[in-house]
């Protein structure tokens, strides 16, 4: 069985130093919204909406990092996140003579599954371990990522699969098969076939334990030749 895939945040500017997750995220939360205005309705029940402009694309997640076994304090890993918030004067639109700069944007990425590139908007860090010294070995960090442009079309996508649309990131544990994922996210485990044809799972029982699929949106259309 091969090792499972870490999940990691990409950095604009410094790509090839990435800040690797050390334990993968158990749930990751996508949500969109579009601004849409009522205009004046004399004599109607409602008046017809009008479409303004989509808003930026937010992605959540919980991540944790422990550094109990190595007996360093845990801030060696946090420390890269708060470093992501900070102003890089020497990334693209920089102009130092008018003091303008921005933090780098950052793309999550797990595996063949990317997001789009996203700037964090909020970071919460909770430690909740420490040495008899005070030294903290355990904490929680609460990332929310806002899309920076209008560049994807998905918030969440799979280049290989082409998967229109995701919700969900789930990575199997022993023991559990598409049927008992269909039940658990859709209500239905006759369903399991939307998550074989988007993840183009030839053999749902040929599915070693550490394997990451994803979880399509119900309403997803099977693509012609798909899984019947």
């Amino acid at each position: 069985m091969s090792a499972p895939v870490k999940a990691r945040l990409l950095i604009e500017g410094d790509e090839h130093n990435s800040i690797e997750c050390m334990f993968n995220p158990a749930e990751l939360t996508i949500s969109k919204s579009n601004g849409w205005n009522a205009g004046e309705a004399p004599g109607q029940n409602a008046p017809e909406l009008r479409f303004q402009a989509g808003q930026p694309a937010t992605l959540t997640m919980s991540l944790t990092f422990d550094s109990t076994r190595e007996g360093k304090p845990v801030t060696k890993y946090t420390d890269k996140l708060l470093n992501v918030m900070k102003v890089d004067p020497n990334l693209s639109g920089a102009d130092r003579g008018r003091n303008s700069a921005r933090p780098p944007w950052v793309q999550f990425r797990w595996g063949d599954t990317s997001s789009f590139k996203a700037v964090v908007e909020r970071l919460q860090i909770r430690f909740t371990y420490f040495a008899a010294s005070g030294k903290p070995l355990r904490a929680k960090a609460d990332l929310s990522l806002k899309q920076w442009k209008d560049e994807e079309l998905l918030p969440l996508q799979n280049p290989t699969s082409s998967t229109p649309a995701l919700h969900t990131v789930h990575q199997l544990r022993l023991g559990e098969t598409l049927d008992r994922l269909a039940a658990r996210y859709y209500g239905d485990p006759a369903r399991w076939r939307l998550i074989a044809e988007a993840n183009e799972i030839l053999d749902p029982l040929d599915l070693p334990d550490g394997t990451v699929v994803v979880i399509p949106e119900p309403a997803v259309r099977r693509r012609e030749g798909g899984i019947s």
